[in-house]
């Protein structure tokens, strides 16, 4: 069980309930005897405790532990308690571990017993904070046999995504960790309950990206999905099952939060939670009709006159005149079903393992197949052992990977081409066939064949290309397959040991036997179909069906024979086929029908040869692929993939990591895993985003975050004396933030020495601002310790030593020696891992005062200082080759480690800085790190002036009459709710609300005013989405609306600062994105009657004043007639920027959505782009006439520069790279950009890992040197570019067990860049698109490292966080769910305004028919008066007719065709749903959104490579016209502005897009990249 740090609040009420610090209820059970004063009953063998061995007692040996662990053993609960103590203020929190809860007869009991018995516990306490030293842990460890009674239990660990379940006593609240071995089976129901409770929040929680209005069908297989893991439950009907039956237990749970909760959700009043209750009250049967208990008061003893009260406010059907044997009733009955429940999951797991398959006999079947042919294939095939080459040792077959396999062939050792149905369908054991195979794997499509059609023709035409674009491979030995099937779909799946694929087009060669096992499906189908149509399916026989398939006429496609014995011969031999899809279909009459069991008779008669089916676990061993072809040929790269020209650098770096670290070594490596939390995404985020939501390692923060709190409190004195240095206040009050250090405390056991061993070395050199005397250097046992130098200490919490950097040394007033030192981390413990290197440690701002006897010894620290530039890469690289030998030997001699340190490390802050050389070691009693705290202290502090006329909030001034943002929350309550759809996940979401401070009003009488007591009065200004959907999307996202309506508010709703101008002070900037916080107010609003009027002339509002942008004062300077000249002026301008820009290298440019945005920034002008593919390469000449493209792999242009450069030395490339470089002509190679030239490298590294297509393994070094981030990074290490920019899909931060991540910050490190790393979603930057990137920043030590750009808009992405060490986390900017400052873009801002067209439109250029209406579109079109690629992709006829009928409403998909047939025009009857959908629906997540139509007022899906509907993100349809997205929608989707231009045919088209990044993101980026530049110039 998953451990929660957060503990209960130290304080109770006087009314008996406990506060919980996080979002839990209290169950308190209070018993109030006649005197008035509570006792504390204990059981029976705690009151005689001598007697205790004497007593029978049901405890198992497996729980009694005392004598094996030698814990400490006491009979008091409290005394147990006081022995664990650590510091409580107020009530006590420890852990529980090796629990048993019983009665007073000592018998163990369920938790839910509670209701109606005394329960007590036994059980081990240990602290409530985890002890890292297990030694130490095990002291503070107590066995207690003398609790009191359970006086409640409560559920908490709501937001965390995780249950935690704690137990209270009268002395303490118990955190239950883990329940002892014989208890676990009656604990486990209890767990499984308040997972439920869990699960069902984060699906309904607003704030944990629930969607509230979610039906019952939907939320019940959201929490099945999220609880199929749990090994309590066999499949997902149970699960079903069982959280329905705790429908009620979950009600009550929910709607008990509401009293607490902090972030306005509400469940009381929730449809889908009233149905969940009710749905379990008419349950009926054992496993149905029980219903849980109400956890609210319960009532233990004497029953008084008000005990039927309850202390939390929510209905439940448990009161207190409930009888208590009906009560006890229901809970046994309760317990019964769930033993039911594990009793059938296992039973039927013992029964499918004693199932048998019959053997297909080869020479029954052979008259189906073709004469014997062998497998012929001239082209080299990759070793699948090598593209898959697996990190772990066993796994269960569902979690392997999935591809694709075209061009296709099965053979045998002998390379025979062989059928398929001689293999199992099921995984079996003594299995004596052996098959291969072949084929060329591309990535999962979702692609099948039709099978009314030929075996030529495919479903979507992805899998119909014979040359399909993917890696040849030759497989290991075939396990099992299968086939998933509808009336007009069929996918076949095979799986070896290493990988799942689902099988394309066959190749032309293997065709014959491939079509037998068509025909045999196509039987089957037919054969369901007859049974469909019977009234009585029972009333065919095994022999009537065989005389109907007969008579089938020989044009069906499923016709075998006339003569009834040669159709009983086919489908009997083969059987295994059709039995296999009769059991995959859903009708349970159809699979047990007369047919079947006649069928599975006549197999059994006819074969002899029985295996058993034994599901196993996958065994990964180091065997060699039996494959024939591995004999025949050598093995080649995966991907045919050139492997990646590096410098000599960047090869070292990787190159020792993979020998260093082997896979064992790294399977603990699981820290930067991330976890998609954004559940509501389903097929929509096609990037293999794991969403989502750092549920472990935010617990492990909040936790540590809390041990810092209380860390930083102490004092530094052995006396007790609370004498501090200048910092005791700056390290408490970093300690609140939320990604604070660990403050470790130092180790007080370390050294017993005089006070005599210290001294100074010298006299006081001055003073510190307290009067201090301050000193250079001082003896400390034997060693010098010399300020600006690094010392050891050692500290509790830490294995190692701590070192700090000696910023001062003084001596306090009562004569004790103290350091002023800078903490010091060393690589691995920061996000670099054991990426870092091993002599490298990092400065940090965490600082504090320590008496120098705690010092252990000197440790040598070189601040490194390198010469920048491109220049100086050689010697540089020669300096540290020196350094490294010089430290090998000093290893090998076995003297102390020497260390160097290059980098300030800012966790909190997600970055590398350059070291402070200026303020570092100054000894004069200064710290730039307290400074910095101090003045962020400072910054937090709330101040108001005398006159109440203005006041500080959060660093920023206010004053009256200033324009405020205010959270959308505080007004909720004044307007409806908008609908919510599930395609639309913004819907419902707000931006904060523009007021106006008219006056500030501060409470008299107080001294110390707080944000929590000063109030203002706002007059609030209406958006026009707070009048109608249809207003919002006429009007400016800028417009607001002045009214009469005033509100009083706190101080703390305040979320920040805006402007409201005239239309006319608006900046004039043309961006693709906003980054003002700028209005425009020139209506007003009554919303008591809705009247939208002009503002009359004696409203005198009083606008925001100064000049946000130059261009505005331009435009007021030069007035209205000097258009030549103002032309003139724009023209200046326009070269001055030009020169202004950063000269750009755009790697992997694709067709330059990144270069665009970075360009209308006016920070970069791209003159050199690198593309591989040739129609994106086109498209980025077309959009970027200026730069210099080369359509070329970027390992041979890099090879060329360094080859031109007389590097070749320092080059490390494939002689195939070589040849290709060599081959260049004289004008590229004159074009091509050196070293000096480049000021800034920017691209995003397409890394086939990532994806998820592919297991790219650590262990393996010649796969990783294929890797295009090798050569990525060798172009920034050769250039040393200013700046630096990757960009990545957002898994590129935990894949690989985020070794590449890592690798990719020491790498830019070991150069010298200072370098910041984060998530952002571009959704909040301006685009309808849900569309997370990984960005990596790189500068030079020279520049202003760039900060992140803030979200403007309203979208609902969680926060996008980082795992660093010690389980911290980083988030480069909030999620704006709660709050932004504009709304966020619809679909229909976004593409309302676009001509209609129909399916498969391919006319190019239109008139745009219409003017635009919206902010976006009026932005987006510019002054185009053409419309280009208004074009889209063509469906067949099958789906064209399926996206007619699907609904023109929000959210609408295949779930709502109606279940009918229909005609095609060549005369064929098919059905309207694919069967493949429902029946294969509980593997891939209900296929949601398949054959999907598109929110007006939602947002769209991620844009992917190629949109349509059976693909990855199916929910392409229109929302109002019958076909799938045109090219321009997709556009515009990404921020495309209307006038950029794509190449290629419409699939290259949605390429270029797929792959792109959103302009708007990208421009947002550049903005902070030019202010970073702007603020060296103004230094």
């Amino acid at each position: 069980m998953k451990k929660n740090k957060k503990g209960k609040n130290a304080s109770a009420t006087s009314s008996g309930k406990k506060e919980m610090a996080t979002d839990k209820k209290v169950r308190k059970r209070n018993t109030a005897p006649e005197n008035g004063e509570p006792t504390s009953k204990r059981p029976k063998r705690a009151a005689a405790c001598t007697n205790f061995k004497e007593k029978s007692v049901c405890i198992s040996e497996k729980d009694s532990i005392v004598e094996a662990k030698k814990n400490m053993v006491v009979d008091d609960e409290i005394v147990a308690v006081r022995l664990t103590c650590e510091n409580d203020e107020g009530r006590p929190n420890r852990r529980l571990i090796d629990f048993v809860l019983h009665n007073s007869e000592g018998l163990p009991q369920p938790l839910e017993m509670l209701e109606v018995n005394d329960m007590f516990i036994t059980g081990l306490i240990l602290p409530f904070e985890e002890i890292t030293d297990k030694e130490k842990e095990k002291e503070k460890t107590v066995r207690c046999e003398g609790f009191g009674r359970v006086e409640s239990w409560d559920i908490s660990g709501y937001e965390d995504g995780c249950p935690v379940i704690w137990l209270s006593t009268d002395v303490a609240d118990y955190f239950c960790c883990k329940p002892g071995g014989s208890y676990k089976k009656f604990y486990e129901h209890f767990f499984e309950k308040a997972r439920a409770c869990v699960e069902i929040y984060k699906k309904l929680s607003k704030p944990s990206g629930g969607n509230p209005d979610l039906s019952l069908d939907e939320l019940l297989a959201g929490v099945v999905r999220s609880m199929s893991g749990s090994k309590s439950f066999s499949r997902g009907a149970s699960i079903k099952d069982f959280v329905i039956s705790q429908g009620e237990f979950i009600y009550n749970q929910l709607i008990g939060l509401d009293e607490t909760s902090k972030n306005g959700q509400v469940f009381a009043g929730l449809p889908v939670l009233a149905a969940l209750r009710d749905e379990s009250r008419k349950r009926e049967s054992i496993g149905q009709e029980m219903t849980a208990f109400s956890g609210g008061t319960l009532t233990i003893g004497k029953k008084g006159e008000g005990d039927c009260k309850m202390d939390v406010t929510y209905s439940s059907t448990c009161t207190a005149e409930e009888d208590e044997d009906a009560k006890l009733a229901k809970l046994l009955q309760e317990e019964e079903y769930w033993k039911s429940m594990k009793q059938k999951k296992n039973q039927g797991s013992a029964s499918m393992s004693n199932k048998f398959y019959i053997k297909i006999n080869e020479d029954e079947i052979a008259n189906d197949y073709p004469l014997p042919s062998y497998y012929k294939n001239s082209n080299e095939e990759t070793d699948e052992l090598v593209v898959f080459e697996s990190d772990i040792d066993v796994c269960d077959p569902e979690d392997l990977p999935r591809s694709m396999l075209h061009n296709w062939s099965f053979y045998n050792s002998d390379s025979r081409l062989i059928s398929l149905e001689l293999l199992p369908m099921k995984p079996c054991a003594d299995i004596d066939v052996t098959i291969f195979g072949s084929g060329v794997m591309t990535a999962d499509d979702g692609s099948g064949f039709c099978l009314d059609d030929d075996l030529s023709q495919s479903s979507s035409g992805s899998s119909s290309a014979v040359n399909a674009d993917g890696i040849p491979v030759f497989l290991s030995a075939i396990k099992e397959w299968m086939i998933e099937f509808g009336s007009s779909m069929i996918f076949i799946s095979i799986r070896t040991d290493m990988a799942w694929y689902r099988l394309g087009k066959p190749s032309k060669q293997y065709l014959p036997w491939y079509e037998p096992v068509l025909k045999t499906a196509r039987v089957a189908i037919s054969i369901i179909t007859l049974l469909k149509e019977q009234s009585r399916v029972s009333r065919l026989s095994f022999n009537d069906v065989i005389r109907r398939v007969s008579e089938f006429k020989k044009d069906n496609r499923a016709f075998i024979s006339t003569e009834p014995a040669a159709v009983e011969r086919y489908i009997v031999v083969h059987g295994q086929i059709i039995l296999q899809l009769f059991a995959e279909f859903p009708d349970e009459k159809i699979k047990k029908s007369a047919f079947v069991v006649g069928l599975a008779n006549k197999m059994e008669e006819r074969h002899h040869t029985k295996w058993l089916v034994k599901k196993k676990k996958v065994v990964h061993t180091s065997e060699p692929n039996l494959n024939p072809r591995a004999a025949m040929m050598p093995v080649v790269s995966k991907r045919k993939a050139m492997q990646a020209t590096t410098t000599r650098l960047i090869n070292r770096i990787w190159g020792e990591y993979y020998s260093n670290y082997l896979p064992e070594d790294l399977k603990e490596e699981t820290n930067c895993e991330v976890k998609d939390e954004d559940e509501n995404e389903n097929q929509e985020e096609e990037e293999n985003e794991d969403d989502d939501g750092d549920v472990d390692a935010g617990a492990g923060a909040c936790a540590d975050a809390e041990e810092d709190k209380s860390n930083s409190k102490e004092t530094q004195s052995k006396d007790g004396d609370g004498d501090a240095g200048a910092c005791a206040d700056a390290e408490e009050d970093k300690s609140n933030s939320k990604e604070a250090q660990k403050s470790p405390s130092v180790s007080r056991q370390s050294r017993q020495c005089s006070k005599e061993e210290v001294r100074w070395d010298g006299e006081p050199v001055s003073k510190t601002s307290s009067g201090e005397p301050l000193y250079k250097q001082a003896f400390v046992h034997g060693d010098v310790v010399v300020v600006g130098k690094a010392i050891s200490i050692e500290v509790d919490s830490y294995e190692l030593p701590a070192i700090y950097f000696v910023e001062y040394m003084f001596e306090t007033s009562k004569g004790r020696k103290m350091f002023h030192g800078r903490m010091m981390q060393r690589g691995f413990e920061t996000v670099l891992g054991n990426a870092a290197s091993e002599r490298e440690v990092f400065l940090t701002n965490h600082c504090g005062d320590f008496e120098l006897d705690d010092v252990k010894q000197t440790v040598v620290v070189d601040i490194r200082v390198r010469p920048w530039g491109y220049q100086h890469r050689k010697d540089n690289a020669n300096m540290d080759k020196l350094d490294r030998a010089e430290a090998e030997e000093w290893k090998r001699k076995g003297l102390p480690m020497e260390y160097y340190c290059k980098s300030l490390y800012c966790p909190e802050r997600g970055a590398f800085f350059k070291l402070p050389f200026d303020t570092l070691g100054l000894g004069s009693g200064f710290c730039h790190s307290c400074q910095v705290t101090d003045a962020e202290r400072d910054g937090e502090m709330f101040t108001v002036n005398a006159l109440n006329t203005g006041f500080v909030y959060k660093g920023t001034d206010y004053s009256l009459h200033d324009y405020v943002y205010v959270s959308p929350h505080e007004f909720m309550v004044e307007r409806a709710e908008t609908e919510y759809f599930k395609s639309g996940r913004n819907i419902g979401l707000k931006p904060y609300v523009v007021c106006q401070v008219l006056e500030i009003i501060v409470p008299k009488g107080q001294k110390n005013v707080g944000e929590e007591s000063t109030q203002i009065k706002v007059r609030r200004f209406f958006r026009p989405e707070d009048i109608s959907a249809e207003k919002a999307y006429n009007s400016d996202i800028r417009e607001v609306y002045y009214s009469e309506e005033t509100h009083v508010l706190f101080v703390e709703v305040i979320e920040g600062k805006c402007e409201v101008r005239k239309k006319n002070d608006l900046p004039a900037r043309n961006a693709p994105a906003i980054f003002h916080h700028i209005f425009f107010c020139d209506r007003i609003y009554d919303p008591s009657n809705g009247s939208l009027k002009q503002l009359p002339a004696h409203i005198k509002l009083r606008y925001s004043t100064g000049i946000v942008d130059n261009e505005i004062a331009q435009q007021k300077k030069k007035g209205k007639g000097k258009q030549e000249e103002n032309g003139l002026e724009v023209e200046k301008q326009k070269e001055t920027s030009q020169e202004n820009r950063l000269a750009t290298l755009d790697i992997f440019a694709g067709c330059g959505g990144l270069s665009e945005g970075l360009h209308q920034s006016g920070a970069s002008l791209t003159k050199w782009a690198i593309e591989y593919e040739e129609p994106a390469g086109d498209a980025f000449k077309l959009n970027h006439p200026e730069s210099l493209v080369f359509i070329k792999n970027c390992n041979v242009i890099l090879r060329a520069i360094m080859e031109k450069c007389g590097d070749v030395d320092d080059c490390i490339s494939t002689s195939e790279a070589a040849e290709l470089a060599a081959s260049l002509d004289e004008k590229e190679i004159n074009n091509l950009p050196l070293p000096g030239q480049v000021d800034f490298i920017n691209g995003g590294p397409p890394c086939q890992g990532f994806s998820g297509m592919n297991r790219f393994n650590q262990s393996t070094w010649s796969k990783v040197q294929c890797e295009m981030i090798l050569a990525f990074l060798s172009f920034a290490e050769y250039f040393r570019p200013r700046y630096f920019l990757l960009e990545n899909v957002r898994n590129f931060v935990s894949f690989n067990k985020g070794q590449t991540f890592k690798l990719t910050l020491a790498s830019l490190l070991e150069m010298g860049y200072q370098v910041r790393f984060g998530i952002l979603e571009a959704g909040a930057y301006g685009v309808s698109q849900s569309r997370k990137r990984a960005f990596i920043w790189a500068a030079s030590p020279e520049e202003t490292l760039p900060e992140w750009p803030e979200p403007m808009h309203v979208f609902a992405a969680p926060e996008l966080k980082v795992t660093l060490s010690h389980n911290l986390q980083y988030a480069a900017v909030r999620s704006t769910a709660s709050g932004a400052p504009f709304r966020s873009i619809t679909v229909r801002d976004t593409i309302g305004d676009l001509p209609a067209v129909g399916n498969g439109a391919s006319k190019t250029n239109l008139e745009y028919q219409s003017e635009p209406l919206s902010w976006f579109q009026k932005k987006i079109r510019g002054d185009m008066d053409v419309l280009t690629d208004h074009i889209s992709k063509e469906m067949n006829e099958l789906n064209l007719i399926r996206c007619q009928r699907i609904p023109k409403r929000p959210g609408a998909d295949w779930h709502d065709l109606p279940d009918e047939k229909v005609k095609l025009s060549t005369g064929q009857l098919v059905d309207l749903i694919p069967w493949c959908l429902p029946n294969t629906a509980k593997r891939h997540n209900q296929w949601k959104g398949l054959f999907g139509r598109l929110d007006w007022e939602g947002n769209f899906p991620t844009s992917i490579t190629d949109p349509q509907p059976m693909g990855k993100v199916g929910m392409c349809f229109h929302p109002e016209q019958d076909r799938i997205l045109t090219v321009r929608e997709c556009a515009r989707s990404q921020g495309f502005p209307d006038g950029y231009k794509f190449s290629g045919k419409i699939q290259d088209k949605h390429r270029q897009i797929g792959n792109a990044v959103p302009p708007p993101l990208a421009f947002a980026l550049g903005r902070k990249l030019k202010e970073a530049l702007d603020s060296k110039k103004c230094m």
